[in-house]
């Protein structure tokens, strides 16, 4: 399906973990070892925060990440402290730009990896819930966008985790309303420039895989001349959908159900438990 990692630490070349890691982003695009899809060509974006309270800069393209040389280069000049990218497998909506991730309102950007089963027989029902005032904001076709408007609906500003409680609970109460057995599978990432939210949920406990770094101050004892390690700083946390480099203790598979909000050093995780209704 699609491939995703975001970032918060010392402000890097966002090269670093697009291009030069073993087993980058842009190599996922091509060789996802772990994804529903080994090639993930239709399309990618890049989101990134010049400053945490301004409006994220925002990169999109309908072309494969590996043969975009402008994506190359803007990766070379870029640094920042706070980004998100994001490969795309399309599944039922078409290869165009407004359907690109990372989504963006206000300071907010979101990706996501999944899909909404059986997206058209519940699509109107779905969108119909967006508030009116937010309607305009929606430029594209996909699952993955109405997603992140729904949970805006449901207080995402306010309240992250419990607003994509409830835009799951949401999701599946109308999916099975319209005799769809699991209506959602997902790995999603909110950033809003400050905090990164990430949560793995599935309808049917078998979500898509998710993985996070461990503690950068423990990784720099356990490698202390890795240069890309050294790099990022003691409080850096990486969240993606596939390891970038195969160093023994740098990842943690992030548990089923499961919701991460990070800000800085502070690190938590919860239960995600959708919420209808």
């Amino acid at each position: 399906m699609c491939r995703w990692l975001a970032y918060t630490g010392n402000p890097i070349q966002l090269e670093t973990v697009l291009f030069r890691a073993q087993h980058s982003l842009i190599d996922q695009s091509l060789h996802a070892r772990l994804g529903a899809t080994t090639t993930n060509g239709d399309g990618f974006g890049v989101g990134w925060y010049g400053h945490p309270t301004d409006i994220p800069f925002r990169y999109r393209c309908v072309q494969p990440a590996w043969s975009d040389r402008n994506l190359r280069e803007a990766a070379r000049a870029v640094r920042a402290g706070r980004f998100v990218a994001h490969i795309r497998a399309a599944t039922d909506t078409p290869v165009q730009e407004t359907n690109c991730h990372p989504f963006r309102h206000g300071r907010w950007l979101f990706v996501h990896n999944g899909s909404i089963r059986n997206f058209p027989a519940v699509r109107r029902d779905l969108i119909l819930a967006v508030a009116p005032e937010l309607f305009m904001g929606m430029e594209g076709s996909t699952d993955s966008e109405l997603m992140f408007f729904l949970a805006l609906t449901f207080g995402l500003e306010q309240e992250p985790v419990r607003a994509l409680e409830r835009m799951v609970g949401f999701v599946e109460e109308t999916g099975r309303r319209h005799g769809v057995e699991h209506p959602i599978t997902m790995t999603v990432c909110a950033m809003d420039g400050e905090r990164v939210i990430a949560v793995r949920y599935s309808s049917e406990t078998d979500s898509r895989s998710l993985f996070h770094s461990t503690s950068f101050r423990h990784l720099h004892e356990l490698y202390p001349e890795d240069p890309r390690i050294k790099a990022v700083g003691d409080d850096a946390y990486l969240v993606l959908s596939e390891p970038l480099v195969d160093l023994p203790g740098v990842w943690e598979e992030v548990p089923e159900a499961t919701a991460i909000v990070a800000r800085g050093e502070d690190i938590q995780q919860r239960i995600f438990r959708p919420q209808a209704g």
